[in-house]
């Protein structure tokens, strides 16, 4: 796999930019120290200078510190994310596909009604009930995002309790949970990893459009959807720093990702032929 993996440019193009990426915003405050807790009003809006590389935003912060902050949140929810809802929707959609009939039925209504629920709106009126905080966003945007992986593993399910193996693994007594887990699973691992990626992707993706909205986290919490949000009051200030730096970090976090996302698909296909 890793040299199929390998052979695809966009592939090794997508995680070279992940991994620079993580590099930047989890190692670069240790070359960078900014304070991203207190605000500092004799700092507003200075220009880029060899003090601040990007310059400072309306409330004194750095905005090249407050970009890395930013992304140790988009990328520590993105990964929760894509495991907690990748687990989630791989268990249900292979108890579903293993068990079939009745319960089988009834499992993928509830997956199909929920999809039919628009999420973005769920996200924002739980946003205006509560206080969002990054642990409740993680646990909420989980909830939403597992119904695609639940779909994806039912069909694979589908296809692998016919196999000879599983039929061996049941005629000699395996209960469904050891069945799915020995079995089911490993074998639809390929597309658990393909899904995992897309939904890290998405929650990065979500997390930016909710605090661009205000429904992300409280300051003085950064993330890059926070920083378009404020940045764009003063854009037609002149002020394009406090804008096109997030910008650019939330594109390249999101095409990086897919393009991985891609090559691995890419990459099991062959392997499956």
């Amino acid at each position: 796999m890793s040299r199929a993996f390998t052979r695809s440019r966009t592939g090794v193009t997508g995680l070279a930019a992940i991994t620079l990426i993580a590099g930047f915003c989890f190692l670069g405050p240790l070359l960078h120290h900014t304070d991203q807790t207190q605000a500092n009003i004799a700092l507003t809006n200075l220009a880029p200078s060899a003090a601040h590389p990007l310059g400072t935003d309306a409330n004194g912060y750095d905005v090249l510190g407050r970009l890395m902050a930013g992304g140790q949140i988009s990328l520590e929810v993105g990964l929760a994310v894509g495991v907690l809802a990748t687990g989630l929707g791989a268990a249900w959609g292979a108890l579903a596909g293993l068990t079939g009939g009745a319960l089988d039925a009834l499992m993928m209504r509830v997956v199909d009604t929920l999809l039919a629920l628009p999420a973005i709106f769920v996200l924002i009126y739980l946003a205006t009930v509560v206080q969002p905080t990054v642990p409740l966003l993680v646990a909420v945007i989980s909830l939403l995002s597992w119904l695609a992986p639940a779909r994806l593993v039912r069909s694979q399910t589908l296809t692998l309790r016919t196999r000879e193996f599983v039929t061996a693994a049941r005629a000699a007594g395996a209960g469904q949970p050891r069945t799915i887990t020995r079995h089911i699973l490993p074998n639809a691992a390929g597309t658990l990893i393909v899904a995992a990626t897309f939904q890290v992707a998405d929650a990065i993706l979500i997390l930016a459009t909710l605090s661009f909205l205000g429904f992300g986290p409280a300051p003085p919490t950064a993330t890059w959807g926070g920083m378009l949000y404020q940045g764009t009051s003063y854009l037609l200030d002149g002020y394009w720093w406090e804008v096109y730096p997030a910008g650019v970090m939330i594109v390249v976090a999101v095409l990086a990702l897919n393009l991985v996302g891609d090559a691995l698909r890419d990459t099991l296909d062959v392997q499956a032929r």
